[in-house]
């Protein structure tokens, strides 16, 4: 691993409402941010958090943050971490666990993916419970209620702040109308009982089908407690109990002196990662259970401890954890993802979780034993198409790109198109036969946004490339790839001379769902700019249409009549004039379609058509969704092209129709500049 400089941002949030405890009400939270960074690599990036609780945990001390600088210090000398000294200061350690874990993980993609896992990938949520902050009466009822009707089917409720039969009233209630089966209940005294009044209660919580209680007394009466755990007819979990309990040896005496149903692991407080990972090694040699619950920390530690208990916890038997603090904070950390949908935590938002999804069924249909598989044309002039092809072609089309783009084994691979046309498909074969590193980011027009390092290779739509270079975090992202491929449309001069100066490869792509995506390469950010170049074992040429004939044998059992204008240069290279579709014969003159937007090139959403015309055949017709730009376009229109190239017609609609790869949608078009017209 690289080496790395430490930096501590101590940081001050506000809770949306006051957060209560036995011990107090908590309005603001402190904390302190543990940055990595390294000068030998700009993306390198490591960050954790380190955020004792006052008067709980057991190492807030008045000058924490001195002995936290001091401790940095070290670690930024040893480029590692001393556990040994570290034990006695929890809060610390797992600051500094999760910062490490994090620099690594920025070296391999993105410095918030910790591990690699189900949750991770976003295929799996973890099961949390619904909190039920301490308050007064009518306040405890509404959060309870609010967490049912968000689907919780596990609540937890924190007792101690008011009368107990009050709180009696609330369990009540809520067994009233659910049993046991339908919603687990639990509760958290934080130690607000006294060992006299405990057992009588434990049997009045227990006959409510209580699921557990933690830390029913305070901390510390280990003799108390264990006669608790002893006679209790209601499971009882340790909490505070474990505070301060640093060595493997003390957590073995507390576990065999106590013997609770369950603890509950909080590694802020309770030893770090590794100091949680102890506990529960010595928990599950006893028949102990226990899950993980966050500390009030911001999304910094929440994301670190979601991952780490999804890589330590068994899935299928996990019980749900507590988790859902994500939301406390007014001015929390917003670059996570973490997202609570019903009682479930997922890493990421729906639709990327989704696009995971459908990378995962694609991934099985190509892994299968069937050597081919259905894909479906892109639908720009008409009705998508399915086609039947194989699997061995896919190969073949995907070793001609990584081998053309020097493309090797662990190289990363943007994957930002939809997995149901051929360029999202092309992508994920690519990655699977040269053993790429897949990153995927849910099609949409700002797929960096989210990256934090930039790939080594990506295939980009031009809409894709438009809208990431207005973003100047993400254009620099963008300047950085090795290899960008831009296809599924026509790129304007315009964009062309955007990407000029960019340091590394930049391609547009000539293919077709025919041709297994691209079966041509053209170098935009070159001296010397050419035509499109055919892969090897690619032959081209025209035919008495003047549109393109390919022999693409490898990835394409016949040869392919397109309907493409083209032109052969000397060079053995060929330029795409526009499709023979997209000719728009008005009057007796025939215009290319593709030729005049490009003429048009501009910063204003429009796109040319036609509409059928009793004197001229067929009218030439710009249509656009921002209606308030008509007359620069149509002065546009009259500086640019000739009086007989001029649209006849200037229209607006909804919006501009585009196919799901970003290409024109020219048939769709055509329908919306006709209906326009119809209702001028």
């Amino acid at each position: 691993m690289i080496p790395f400089k430490v930096c501590i941002e101590p940081r001050t949030f506000h809770f949306k409402q006051p957060a209560g405890t036995s011990r107090g009400i908590y309005y603001t939270r402190r904390s302190w941010y543990v940055r990595l960074t390294s000068t030998a690599d700009p993306y390198a990036l490591g960050l954790g958090e380190c955020a004792p609780l006052p008067d709980l945990s057991c190492d807030a001390c008045p000058d924490y943050e001195e002995h936290l600088r001091k401790f940095a210090h070290a670690l930024e000398q040893r480029q590692s971490i001393d556990h040994e000294t570290l034990r006695a200061f929890p809060s610390i350690l797992f600051g500094f666990e999760t910062a490490l874990l994090s620099f690594q993980a920025s070296l391999k993609g993105h410095y918030l993916k910790l591990y690699d896992t189900p949750f991770t990938r976003g295929t799996h949520g973890i099961p949390i419970n619904g909190l039920v902050w301490m308050g007064n009466y009518e306040e405890m009822l509404l959060r309870m209620e609010e967490k049912l009707k968000a689907g919780f089917k596990c609540i937890k409720l924190k007792i101690g702040a008011i009368d107990f039969e009050r709180e009696m009233d609330l369990l009540e209630r809520l067994r009233q109308r659910y049993t046991p089966d339908e919603v687990q209940l639990r509760v958290d005294a934080n130690g607000a009982f006294t060992p006299a009044e405990a057992p009588e209660r434990l049997a009045r919580l227990s006959a409510l089908g209580i699921h557990s209680i933690e830390q029913p007394i305070r901390a510390g009466q280990w003799a108390e407690m264990a006669e608790l755990c002893r006679t209790s007819p209601l499971p009882i979990a340790l909490d505070e109990e474990l505070i301060g309990i640093n060595t493997p040896a003390e957590k073995q005496r507390l576990l065999d002196t106590v013997r609770p149903s369950f603890i509950i692991l909080k590694p802020s407080l309770h030893g770090g990662l590794a100091g949680a990972e102890e506990w529960m090694a010595e928990a599950d040699k006893r028949g102990i259970g226990h899950w993980v619950t966050s500390a009030l920390e911001s999304n910094v530690g929440l994301n670190a401890i979601a991952q780490w208990t999804s890589h330590v916890e068994k899935h299928s038997n996990m019980l749900p954890q507590g988790l859902g603090t994500g939301q406390l904070f007014t001015d929390n950390f917003e670059e996570t993802q973490l997202q609570i949908e019903g009682e479930h935590l997922w890493i990421d938002k729906k639709e990327e979780r989704d696009f995971c999804t459908d990378l995962q069924k694609f991934r099985s249909v190509w892994e299968d034993n069937c050597p081919t598989l259905t894909v479906h044309t892109s639908g720009s002039t008409g009705k998508p198409k399915p086609l039947v092809v194989e699997k061995q072609r896919m190969r073949n089309s995907a070793k001609a790109t990584c081998k053309i783009l020097n493309l090797q084994a662990g190289d990363t691979a943007l994957l930002c198109l939809p997995l149901h046309r051929i360029a999202g498909m092309m992508m994920a074969v690519r990655a699977f036969t040269q053993d790429l590193q897949l990153i995927t980011s849910a099609p949409s027009a700002h797929p960096l946004a989210r990256l934090h390092r930039p790939p080594v290779f990506a295939a980009m739509t031009p809409m894709q490339v438009w809208e990431t270079l207005r973003v100047p975090r993400e254009a620099e992202m963008l300047r950085q790839v090795r290899q960008l491929i831009i296809g599924g449309g026509a790129m304007s001069a315009e964009l062309e001379d955007m990407l000029r100066s960019f340091p590394h490869n930049v391609w547009s792509t000539y293919g077709m769902t025919e041709t297994l995506s691209h079966i041509a390469l053209r170098r935009i950010n070159t001296a010397s700019p050419t035509g499109y170049q055919p892969l090897p074992k690619v032959k081209v040429s025209i035919d008495e249409n003047d549109c393109l004939i390919i022999d693409a044998p490898e990835v394409c059992p016949e040869t392919l009549h397109t309907n493409d204008h083209a032109r052969l240069l000397e060079d053995g290279t060929f330029e795409v004039l526009g499709r023979r579709d997209n000719v728009v014969c008005s009057g007796g003159l025939k215009l290319q379609i593709e030729t005049l937007e490009a003429r048009l090139a501009n910063p204003y959403r429009m796109q040319l058509t036609a509409v059928p015309d009793a004197k001229f055949g067929e009218a030439l017709t710009l249509i656009t969704d921002t209606p308030e730009h008509l007359p620069t376009l149509q002065a546009l229109c009259h500086e640019r092209l000739t009086s007989h190239e001029r649209p006849k017609h200037y229209l607006s609609v909804e919006h501009l129709p585009f196919t799901d790869t970003g290409k024109p949608a020219r048939a769709e078009a055509r329908r919306m500049a006709a209906e326009a017209l119809r209702k001028k």
